[in-house]
Parts: C-alpha cells; sequence; structure tokens
C-alpha cells in the first residue's frame, strides 16, 4: 500500500476537528475553504505523512525530483528567522508538488570568490530559488552560467531575473500613513538603505508617504541597523527623539524599543515604534508590535509556480512577482496632537 493511501482524509480531519469533505477541498485547492485554513490542513497532512498527488508526473526523464534554496549566510543567523518561516513554506509548497527541497548555506568566501553552489555542480537540483540577497558581482556571475532560478524576497534593478517580493513600497507607505494620521510629524527610519532592496522599497515607501505631507525627514533620525556586509550592528539613537519610528522589520523594531528603554522612554507611551514582517524571534512580553504582515505563503507559492513553469517550459509572465501584504494594528502606536 502507497504512502498516500496509508493515510485517509478521516484521519487528518480528525485531527483538525472539521469534515473529510473541507479536507478534501483543501487538498485538491477547490473552493470553499479559508486560505488560512487550506494551509493548516495542509501542514498537517504533511506532518502525517501524507504525500500529494500532484506534478511528479510532469518532470522530465533524469529529474532530480529536487529543487534547491540558496542563503547567504549573512541572511541565516541566529537573528534571522524570518528565513526559516520562508524556506519551510517554499519546502512545504514544493512537496505538494512531489519535489523535495535541499538548502545550501553560501559562505561569504564563496560568494566573494564566484564558486557556484555545490548542488548545482554536483547536479543535485532540478532549478534553484534564491532565498535573501546574493551581492550584484555573484549574481550576475551565477546567472550566466545557470538559468532556472527564481530570486525569493529580492529582485536585481539592472536585470529582469524572475522574482517574488512583498510589495513592500507600497505597505511601508500605508504603514506610515498610519501614523501621520495618528498625529506624528516628526517620524525616523530604522534600516541599512543599501543592505536590501526590501529595505531600499521599504524607506523609499516612508519617503513617499512623508513627502506628501511635506514632512521633512532629519538624516539624524534615519538609523542604520547594518553594517555594510549585512550584519546586524547595534542602534544609535538620536539626540533628539522623534515622536514614532518606522523599522525595516520586526527585530529591528524589538532592538529599538529595547534600546529606548534602557534610555527611560517607554513605547507607545513616549514613542510610537512600527515594524515589518508580522514575525518576531523573540518577541516582547505584554506588547504586540504594529507592523505590515508578509504573505510567506503566497511569496513561497508563485516562486514554486515559476519553477515548475520554466521547467516544464510552460508561458509566465517574465520579471517581476510583487505579492500584497496586511497592515496589523497591535500596541506600540499612540494617537497624539491632531492625530484622526
Amino acid at each position: 500500500m502507497s504512502a498516500h493511501n496509508k493515510i485517509r482524509l478521516a484521519d487528518i480531519a480528525d485531527k483538525m476537528g472539521v469534515s473529510t469533505v473541507t479536507v478534501s477541498k483543501a487538498l485538491a485547492d477547490k473552493d470553499g475553504v479559508s486560505e488560512e485554513l487550506r494551509e493548516r490542513i495542509k501542514q498537517m497532512a504533511v506532518d502525517l505523512g501524507y504525500r500529494f498527488k500532484s506534478a511528479g508526473k510532469l518532470r522530465k526523464a533524469g529529474s532530480t525530483g529536487n529543487i534547491g534554496v540558496l542563503i547567504p549566510s549573512r541572511f541565516f543567523g541566529k537573528n534571522s528567522s524570518f528565513y526559516w518561516v520562508l524556506y519551510n513554506d517554499v519546502a512545504l509548497s514544493l512537496l505538494q508538488h512531489d519535489y523535495y527541497c535541499i538548502m545550501e548555506i553560501l559562505s561569504p568566501e564563496d560568494e566573494a570568490s564566484n564558486r557556484m553552489p555545490r548542488m548545482i555542480q554536483e547536479r543535485k537540483v532540478d532549478a534553484l530559488v534564491i532565498l535573501g540577497q546574493l551581492n550584484e558581482s555573484y549574481l550576475e556571475f551565477f546567472a550566466e552560467q545557470y538559468s532556472n532560478f527564481v530570486l525569493l524576497d529580492f529582485y536585481n534593478g539592472h536585470h529582469n531575473f524572475d522574482s517574488v517580493t512583498t510589495d513592500n513600497f507600497y505597505c511601508m507607505y500605508m504603514l506610515t500613513l498610519y501614523l501621520i494620521k495618528m498625529g506624528h510629524k516628526k517620524i525616523g527610519f530604522v534600516g541599512t538603505f543599501k543592505s536590501t532592496t526590501s529595505i531600499q522599497d521599504r524607506y523609499m515607501g516612508f519617503l513617499k508617504a512623508m513627502m506628501e505631507n511635506n514632512l521633512d525627514v532629519s538624516k539624524a533620525d534615519v538609523l542604520d541597523d547594518r553594517d555594510d556586509e549585512g550584519h546586524l550592528i547595534p542602534l544609535v539613537l538620536p539626540k533628539k527623539l522623534p515622536s514614532a519610528f518606522v523599522c525595516n522589520n520586526d527585530e529591528a523594531a524589538a532592538a529599538l524599543i529595547r534600546e529606548l528603554r534602557k534610555e527611560g522612554h517607554s513605547v507607545p507611551e513616549d514613542i510610537s515604534v512600527v515594524g515589518f514582517d508580522n514575525y518576531l524571534r523573540m518577541p516582547i512580553p505584554e506588547l504586540g508590535i504594529t507592523t505590515v504582515e508578509v504573505d510567506t505563503v503566497g511569496m513561497a507559492r508563485t516562486a514554486v509556480d515559476l519553477i515548475l513553469k520554466k521547467l516544464s517550459k510552460k508561458p509566465y509572465n517574465k520579471g517581476r512577482n510583487s505579492i500584497g501584504g496586511k497592515l496589523i494594528f497591535k500596541d506600540t502606536v499612540k494617537k497624539i496632537g491632531d492625530g484622526k
């Protein structure tokens, strides 16, 4: 008996507390089930050992059945757990198409010396998802040697490589507008502009909202949170604090809140703080960060869909793909002045 037949729909339904009809619809991607419940059912199915009937039939002869995920080491340290979430969502999405996921960490030495990933050299994968951000020279070198890849969570402005990102610009624009509507006029930004395309786009969305409302951004109020190599650094607060800060992610927001507390400031009573991602490795007790929820499942699904279409030579929309996010209102913003 195959692994697929050993796990019954009723087994999954019992674990989830739903009907077998609901489970059937979720596993077949049919209407009538919310996206959130569909993903939880699929995750339970995978955890129980259910094997999805799917795209294995579409593989060409000689396929390895594997898709690689390449992540530069600077994006996979102890403070970069958000990338674990993206990686897991990619792995789950691939499993639903009967592919396995192999991860390789790209060392600084290999990136600096333009060394191809070992899983490519040893032909262990059919294609590659690149997660995080590669430096410009390595990406150009890589693209000259290999074509079956998709960039995830970043893009390249000089080349129209296939990529999937959050709508960083618009989401941060809307988040900053929310602060302005809450009465904040002096707003700072936390994030190193040159570090990633995501931070750049988030910063530009922040600037657009400020400029549209005739609000100045002081250079002193833009705080770097990482060095030139992408490693996190301690935050240095300005002498004169703004009434609010927009942070490039929730980890930076949490670090800022801790630093403000050291200096005797309370959030949001004294200073409001917002983040991005709706992911925090170590939540702050009794304080939820107002943020943007990134649709990691939607990003992963889109990246996998692009990879499979590239492999099967099916038509697809080449270039950048942007996935919307959602504002999440929590505890770290206070209305001041004439906020409406």
